[in-house]
């Protein structure tokens, strides 16, 4: 009889420690469909941003690659990617942030 208590009081004692390791799990489990759904919309969603048709300001310089918007402005990024600091959307044409880049006498040589 006294085996039987004892292994009823150490069943009882484990009980609120697997409970937690099953609520765990589940939350884990949970959290990563979550986490993957998000990143399925949000690549789908990404991807369609991303695509964007070839401007007229996009150009490919010798050594350097694609440019993007007006290389003689003062914010232009001299990336393929963005074109200015305060317009990165742009378009250059028209823009009121526009302003001629100063050139040093090595850049003019």
């Amino acid at each position: 009889m006294l085996n039987i208590k004892t292994l009823l009081v150490i069943a009882v004692g484990f009980l609120p420690s697997l409970f937690s390791l099953w609520l765990i799990r589940k939350t884990h489990l949970r959290t990563r469909a979550q986490l993957r759904q998000a990143a399925m919309s949000f690549a789908g969603t990404r991807g369609r941003q991303n695509i964007r048709p070839i401007d007229g300001d996009r150009y490919y310089l010798e050594g350097v690659g694609y440019l993007i918007g007006d290389i003689s402005c003062k914010f232009n990024a001299r990336s393929g990617y963005i074109r200015c600091a305060v317009n990165p959307c742009g378009p250059c044409q028209g823009c009121r942030y526009y302003e001629q880049k100063e050139f040093t006498s090595s850049e003019q040589a």
